[in-house]
Formats: C-alpha cells, structure tokens, sequence
C-alpha cells in the first residue's frame, strides 16, 4: 500500500506540473481532464501528506520521551506522542478505504434469493429461517424489505422464497452472504433424535434500474391466474398472480403475494430487472454458469460458506479463519453485523493488496 500511495504523490505532482504549462492553459479541453485527475487524486494525496506529517511527529516525540531526564517533560511527549499515534491511526485508515475501488452496486437495494436444496423438508424449514433472518436483520438496519415471491413448503417452510430488501448499502452489507448455508440439527420430522445436515442456497441481487436493463415488451410472456395458498387453497377469486416469461433468456418470474394483478405485475418486474442485470453482469466476468455455481454452490451438504450447529449453538464462517460465535439464537434473530464486517474487512484487505502496515513497518497505531 506504500508503494500506491507513493506512486499516486508522484503522479499527482505530475499533474500539478503539467497543470502549470502553458499550452495545457490554451487548451481547455486537456486542461478540464488534467484538473479533474488532479482533484481526484488530491482527495488521496492530501490525507497522505497529513498522515506522513503526523507520522513523523509522533516519532519525534517518541524520541524526545525516551531520550529526555525531565520526568516532567518525558510525559508531556509521551502524551504527545500517543495522540499523534492516534490521529496517524485515524488517517491510516481513512487512506485505507480511499484505496478500496468502490463497487457501483454497493449502494443498491437487493432481491435476496433464498431456496431450500439438500434435506428435503427440513432444509424448506431452513430456507425459512435464513428468511427469517434477514428480514429481521433489515429490520434491524431500519431497511423495508417485502417479499416478491414465495413457494411455501407444507410444514411452514419455503421451497423457494425471494426477499426485496430496499435501503441505504443493502448490497454492500448482503453480498457477502450468497452461498449455501448449512445447518446441524435435528429436525422436527426426525423421531430418533439424530442429528441431520441440510443446506439452503442464498443469492443476492442488486436491483436493476430500468436505465440499466433494456425490456423490450415483445419479449414478454405474461400470464395471469388465481393466487392459491399452501396446499392450493385459493387465496382469493380474482386472477391476481402474475407470471413473466423473458423469451431471450428463458427466465421466469412471477408474484401472487399482492390481491392487486398491478402491483404483482410490478413486483415481478422489479425481479425480472434483478434477475437480468445479475446475468449481464456474470457474462462480462465471464461465463454465466460458472459464476453463478461460485455465487451459491451447488447445495450439496458438502459445500457451505457458513455452518449453524444447534446442539453446540455456534455459527461458523468458512471464509474468514476464526470467524466464529456461539450466540446461534441472536445470530438468527437477525445479529450478523459482526460476520458483516468482519468478511468487508477480508474484502477490503485483498483489494488493498498491499500489507496492510504503515510506512514504517509497523502497524500504524503502533510505535
């Protein structure tokens, strides 16, 4: 990370250098670029020259306690030391995040998709949970979340049920959570008392603009038919559910949770946007199947990104070594920032990809 941001000082003097010339002043065109450049990268290299100036004062008193034999006088640069440490802390890490390339769906609202695999009706009742889960945890983060659609399992549970999550980093603090979740208990259908494995599959969607994904309406099939419940009750009399079809691609959406076939309607388009921005996204990292089996795995019980064991209580993150707690209760209750942060952190380390300490070897806070 040193090196960055030395070349990015370098590059930014440059730029104050080209700025100063006199045919980059007659060209307004080259001079808006260069200015631009130049401010974009002022906004790293000021706080840097600010970190090095309180880097370097915090040595100097560091010196001055240990070398000086006034008491007195020793502890006053003690104190100051410490607080340039701090401040130098602060700045180190501010730096840190200026670094991180921003990804452009961080700030979007997301359709979390939730779908039971391995386990039969239990992992149904564990596609619930998961659901459960992260509806309280949108709760929690004062984000409104509805669901889009649902297919409800007969003991309570989902077969497939797809969550809209609408609010300030949704997708910054969900995208983390795609993959397939295990669980470790026993479940209600078990008689003897063993101890089962089932898994869930999440997918988290960032939501599409309609700018950002082109729906041509010919390209639609849309069907409507009367909205039933679990077992195949009617929900109501009227045909509300609707069903969407995009013929290019085959995927299809739908909604029946809404009595109104507009607001369904609408509903599974904000899905099918979803759902299309998702794939053109996939194909420019090339190959859609492949990354989308990265994103939630196959479901096999073999494959997970986290565990939940019931007997022991404990939750266990398979992608950050460590990243453990044996509070299984608050966790589904919707308590996960501290797993949140903790793979942002893993993310923003590897994207830094420099090591992680200050220039002088150490870690920034430390003397």
């Amino acid at each position: 990370m040193n090196s960055r941001l030395d070349e990015i000082e370098a590059r930014y003097d440059a730029l104050a250098r080209e700025l100063s010339a006199p045919d980059v002043a007659q060209d307004r065109e080259r001079l808006r670029t260069l200015g631009k450049q130049f401010a974009e990268l002022g906004d790293i290299v000021l706080p840097y020259r600010e970190y090095k100036h309180v880097r370097r004062q915090a040595d100097e008193a560091a010196a001055i306690a240990r070398d000086e034999k006034d008491a007195e006088m020793a502890a006053y640069a003690r104190e100051e030391a410490t607080r340039a440490e701090q401040r130098a802390a602060t700045l180190w890490k501010r730096l840190e995040e200026l670094l991180v390339p921003k990804d452009p769906n961080d700030d979007k609202d997301v359709a979390v998709e939730i779908r039971a695999a391995a386990g039969g009706e239990e992992a149904a009742l564990w596609a619930g949970q998961l659901f459960e889960m992260y509806r309280r945890y949108a709760e929690r983060r004062g984000w409104k979340s509805e669901v889009l659609t649902a297919s409800p399992s007969d003991l309570g549970g989902f077969k497939e049920v797809v969550l809209e999550i609408r609010g300030k980093g949704a997708y910054s603090r969900l995208k983390h959570e795609s993959g397939p979740h295990r669980v470790q208990r026993v479940p209600v259908t078990e008689s003897g008392g063993r101890i089962h494995t089932s898994t869930a599959t999440v997918a988290v969607l960032p939501e599409a603009e309609e700018v950002e994904v082109e729906i041509r309406p010919e390209d639609l099939e849309v069907d409507v038919f009367r909205s039933s419940g679990p077992g195949g009750q009617s929900v109501n009399t009227t045909d509300s559910a609707v069903r969407i079809t995009h013929k290019p691609t085959g995927i299809v959406v739908g909604s029946q949770e809404e009595r109104s076939q507009l607001q369904n309607r609408e509903k599974a388009m904000r899905y099918l946007r979803a759902r299309l921005l998702h794939r053109a996204q996939q194909e420019q990292q090339e190959k859609e199947a492949a990354a989308r089996r990265q994103q939630v795995g196959t479901g096999e019980r073999a494959e997970k990104i986290r565990t939940y064991n019931f007997p022991q209580s404990r939750v266990t993150d398979h992608r950050v070594p460590g990243l453990e707690t044996r509070r299984l209760k608050e966790f589904l209750e919707g308590d996960i920032d501290g797993f949140v942060d903790a793979l942002l952190a893993q993310e923003r380390a590897q994207q830094l990809s420099g090591d992680g300490q200050g220039p002088d070897g150490s870690s920034p806070a430390s003397s």
